[in-house]
């Protein structure tokens, strides 16, 4: 039983204390989706929290005895609290472990299709474009810069799950992302970095996206780093019409991956 102790404190600031997420190793995972598929895909989880005294679906049930993640039980406003909700405990809050930030992790052949998001401010967006990565069959996200973090709440729920499949990495800078790039073309992997702007010099549809590519979708705000800029092969444009004067970060990078996949065929 978890009363208002250290240990629930801890866990308290993984909702709000990128530091203390960092120190531990630990994010909070909520949500009956994003829990079964960080089990489905075996991402190390370290607890499983549920509430006391109440009684549990046969989900819940399932996970607890045939995991093989430690339970701790906890009362239910305690629950309620780290689950950031207005009433009612969830059945199950998940206790997951930050992966680390190699790029060493990602893997590229000839279909391969990156997407590096250069210093978002917004932990959503991350989560957004994680989701639509995964639903056009990117290889990777990679964060770069200083940036919101990739394991913050809003950010885990808005991937709804697909943090836990697709591979994201965060890097302090683009540099970095080159060097990985330059190993790939060195051993005959030609990537094409493709970056994205509302002055771009070509249309989106006019860009050669059927080989393996890196699309790059700059910050909310000030759009891509100077830096970017001269690493890209291409800048491209999505056209747009109406009083808009950009679009959304997460809804250009989405759109950039639709074109893609519509360039290579979509799947059947």
């Amino acid at each position: 039983m978890l009363s208002r102790n250290a240990q629930f404190q801890e866990w308290q600031a993984l909702l709000t204390n990128r530091t203390k997420r960092q120190r531990l190793g630990e994010f909070l995972i909520h949500g009956v989706r994003p829990i079964s598929l960080a089990v489905e895909y075996d991402w190390p989880l370290r607890r499983l929290l549920y509430p006391l005294g109440q009684k549990l679906s046969s989900w819940a049930e399932d996970l607890l005895s045939e995991s093989g993640v430690q339970s701790v039980g906890v009362e239910p406003e305690l629950l309620r609290e780290l689950g950031e909700r207005e009433s009612g405990a969830p059945e199950l809050i998940a206790v997951g472990a930050l992966r680390p930030d190699d790029l060493g992790r990602l893997t590229a052949g000839d279909d391969f299709l990156g997407l590096a998001f250069d210093r978002p401010t917004n932990p959503g967006n991350i989560g957004t474009l994680l989701r639509s990565a995964d639903a056009f069959g990117a290889s990777c996200l990679i964060v770069t810069g200083h940036a919101a973090d990739v394991y913050d709440p809003k950010s885990v729920r808005a991937s709804t799950g697909s943090l836990f499949r697709l591979p994201a990495v965060r890097t302090s800078s683009p540099t970095e992302v080159l060097d990985w790039v330059t190993a790939q073309r060195e051993r005959g992997l030609p990537i094409k970095i493709v970056g994205t702007d509302e002055r771009g010099d070509v249309l989106v549809t006019e860009c050669d996206l059927t080989g393996p590519v890196l699309l790059v979708v700059g910050n909310e705000t000030a759009g891509m780093s100077s830096r970017w800029r001269e690493l890209c092969d291409e800048i491209v444009r999505i056209p747009i019409g109406g009083a808009a004067s950009s679009l959304n970060a997460a809804s250009a990078g989405t759109l950039m991956l639709y074109e893609v996949v519509r360039q290579r065929g979509f799947p059947t």
